[in-house]
């Protein structure tokens, strides 16, 4: 999945989720062995094979937010690329990639977790029947919500308690939330009217997620604006200490909050500029890029090839009755940018 070429991502690729339908018995210890096959801490296998549905859901999850990732970063020079060692090195370090990774991951599962309660397919969990939905308007609770409630929660007990001695783990802790925070801001309220000849007397209403394209266009940005923050101690003398937030931002009442109290990314190192190939990216050397957009920022100055080719693809489509569509094909000659070595 992650090698798939960036051009074809277009950010709504299906995520197909097979269906168990083995006997319970069998079900269950297939369940357990796929909890197994996962790279997972122990307190996180458990919470795994407690529930049936969370193996296949940290599965869509994983991909959903991989995809998603590699879609907001297509243009960039860090194109999300996360094969063997560079995601390993990657998330050994602070970088505000590693940020947008850890939130575009925990929001991801959140995102997963709560539709799967929704479509049906977790045991512990079911519709969000959200008991604070106003009243004055009689609106009637129906269909069935998105469980944000049951996914949050879940999604913080699985990705650990922020440690209040490792400072690395406090950034990372911050950083989840901050992806949790992004699908709880993007949840809405949809109803459907009920009533006679069309009046809306009644109204049956549900709480929807965001799609995820939107959630990953908000974490986007916040990788953009996101913040340096640093030790207040000597870490030299290899003492842990907490974290001084950025110029300008204030930190928790009487500053006794480890981490300043923002809905902010936060990183602790300066990003290396992925130019050439190393331990955290393969470079750009013959990265495709477009001319008048990306092209002398991914080619790091180096400047870029130019290949002309035919290609040939559908075109002037029209939808037959009953039941497909029609296209030609038409051939054009197009010009391919890809950046010098």
């Amino acid at each position: 999945m992650l090698g798939q070429s960036q051009d074809r991502l277009t950010g709504s690729e299906p995520l197909t989720i097979l269906p168990l339908t083995l006997e319970p018995e069998a079900a269950a210890q297939a369940h357990y062995k796929a909890c197994d096959r996962l790279k997972l801490e122990r307190k996180q296998r458990r919470m795994c094979r407690r529930d049936p549905g969370v193996a296949e859901t940290l599965v869509e999850a994983v991909s959903m937010s991989a995809l998603e990732c590699q879609f907001q970063f297509r243009f960039e020079r860090w194109n999300c690329t996360l094969e063997g060692r560079y995601r390993a090195s990657l998330l050994k370090r602070g970088f505000k990639e590693t940020a947008f990774l850890y939130a575009i991951s925990s929001a991801g599962l959140t995102h997963a977790l709560a539709k799967a309660c929704s479509a049906g397919r977790m045991e512990r969990c079911t519709c969000d029947e959200a008991p604070d939905l106003e009243n004055r308007e009689a609106w009637q609770w129906g269909g069935c919500g998105d469980n944000l409630k049951y996914s949050s929660k879940f999604v913080k007990e699985f990705l650990g308690r922020r440690s209040s001695k490792d400072l690395r783990a406090r950034v990372d802790f911050h950083n989840n939330l901050v992806g949790v925070k992004v699908i709880k801001a993007g949840v809405e309220t949809t109803c459907k009217c009920h009533g006679v000849s069309g009046s809306c007397t009644v109204r049956t209403c549900w709480r929807q997620l965001a799609p995820f394209h939107e959630v990953g266009k908000h974490l986007k940005h916040k990788y953009e604006t996101a913040l340096k923050v640093g030790s207040t101690t000597n870490e030299a003398a290899g003492e842990a200490g907490a974290i001084s937030p950025p110029r300008g931002r204030a930190s928790g009442a009487g500053g006794s909050d480890p981490l300043p109290r923002t809905p902010e990314l936060v990183h602790l190192d300066d990003s290396p500029s992925f130019c050439l190939a190393g331990r955290f990216s393969p470079g750009t050397a013959g990265r495709r890029c477009h001319r008048e957009k990306n092209c002398e920022s991914i080619c790091c100055g180096r400047g870029h090839n130019t290949q002309s080719r035919v290609v040939t693809r559908p075109c002037q489509c029209q939808v037959r009755w009953c039941c497909y569509v029609e296209c030609r094909q038409c051939t054009q000659r197009e010009e391919v940018y890809t950046c010098k070595g």
